[in-house]
C-alpha cells in the first residue's frame, strides 16, 4: 500500500515503513526514535471491520501474552482508509523457529499453548455479533470454497486431481463421523505455522491471529506444520506437539490417529489458496510441486486410513 496513513495514530513524525511481509496481508515494520510497531494492513474485502474487532477482542482475552493493538488517535483500533482496515500493533521481540533446526521443543510448547487456547475457547463467551471465519469440510471443499477450489491450483494435472478427489472423499466421510461436539470444535487460531510464532529469551508468543476463527481444536496442528507436511521431522513434531497437549488437556488416542484427517484437509486448503493468491511471491514459490508432493501425501493418506 502506498501512502501508508501514519498520522492516524500518535507515532513519531519522522517513523519510516518497512514492508516486512505480503501474504494474506501487507505488514510493516514502523520505526521513529524509541517507538516501534507492526503494521497489518488487511486485503480489501477478507474481514469486515466487525470480524477484525472480534479477533482483537479474543486474542487479547486469552491467557497468552499475545500482542497488543494500538489504538488511533480517534480511540479505535481498527483503521479504514480507502476500503482498506489496518491495525497496529505493539512490537514483540523475537525470532521465528527455524525449519531446518530440532523443533521437537518448540513444538512441545506450541502444544501446550494451542491446549490452553482450546480450554479458554470452551469457557470464553463471546461477545454480542461475534463474527469470525470458520474452518471446516464446506469451506474448504465447498462450492464457494474460502480460498477456492483446489482443482484450479497450478500443476493439478488429471493423475494428480484424481488421487486427491478420493482423498477429499475420504477426509470428507472421516471427519463427518469425527463430528463436531464442544470437547473437539470452537474458537481455533488456525495458522500455528512457525512464521507465527516468536521466540525470545526461551519463551514463545503467538502471533498473528487473522485467520482465527470456529473449527476442529485439531487443525491447528495441521496449520502448524503448513507448507513442511512432507518435512522428515513431521512425525517427531506430531508426538511432541500431543505431549505438550496432554499436559494440559486431555486428547484420545482415536483424536491424536484422525490428526492424519485434518493434515490433508488443510494441506488441501492450502493449494487452493496458491491457486487463488498468485499474485503474491510465497504462492509463486511454492506453486511448481505442491501439487505433486501434496498427491503423493494424499496417497500415502489413502493407505493408512
Amino acid at each position: 500500500m502506498k501512502n501508508l496513513p501514519l498520522h492516524l495514530w500518535d507515532i513519531p513524525t519522522d517513523a519510516t515503513a518497512t514492508l516486512i511481509n505480503v501474504s494474506e496481508n501487507e505488514t510493516y515494520l514502523i520505526e521513529g526514535g524509541d517507538f516501534k510497531a507492526v503494521l497489518r494492513v488487511h486485503r480489501q474485502r477478507y474481514h469486515t471491520e466487525r470480524a477484525i474487532e472480534c479477533e482483537l477482542e479474543w486474542s487479547a482475552a486469552l491467557p497468552l501474552n499475545t500482542p497488543t493493538a494500538i489504538a488511533g488517535i480517534d480511540g479505535q483500533t481498527v483503521q479504514s482508509v480507502d476500503s482498506r482496515f489496518m491495525v497496529l500493533f505493539n512490537y514483540i521481540n523475537g525470532e521465528h523457529p527455524g525449519q531446518s533446526e530440532d523443533l521437537t521443543a518448540s513444538f512441545t510448547e506450541l502444544g501446550r499453548i494451542a491446549a490452553q487456547t482450546h480450554n479458554h475457547s470452551q469457557s470464553w463467551a463471546p461477545p454480542e455479533n461475534f463474527e469470525r471465519l470458520t474452518w471446516g469440510l464446506v469451506e474448504v471443499f465447498g462450492e464457494n470454497a474460502k480460498w477456492g477450489d483446489w482443482r484450479d491450483a497450478p500443476n493439478v494435472t488429471n493423475d494428480i486431481r484424481r488421487i486427491l478427489e478420493r482423498v477429499e472423499r475420504v477426509v470428507k466421510h472421516r471427519l463427518s463421523a469425527f463430528g463436531k461436539t464442544a470437547e473437539n470444535y470452537g474458537l481455533i487460531h488456525a495458522d500455528m505455522r512457525l512464521a507465527n510464532i516468536l521466540v525470545h529469551n526461551g519463551n514463545m508468543r503467538l502471533i498473528d491471529f487473522d485467520d482465527c476463527g470456529f473449527g476442529w481444536f485439531l487443525y491447528d496442528f495441521a496449520a502448524a506444520i503448513s507448507f513442511i507436511e512432507d518435512d522428515q521431522q513431521v512425525p517427531a513434531l506430531r508426538k511432541a506437539w500431543v505431549k505438550g497437549y496432554r499436559k494440559v488437556r486431555p486428547l484420545s488416542d482415536a483424536e491424536v490417529f484422525e490428526i492424519d484427517s485434518f493434515i490433508m484437509l488443510r494441506r488441501m486448503a492450502l493449494l487452493a489458496w496458491i491457486g487463488s493468491h498468485m499474485a503474491a511471491t510465497e504462492p509463486q514459490v511454492l506453486a511448481h510441486d505442491f501439487a505433486r508432493v501434496t498427491a503423493e501425501l494424499g496417497t500415502l493418506y489413502l493407505a493408512k486410513m
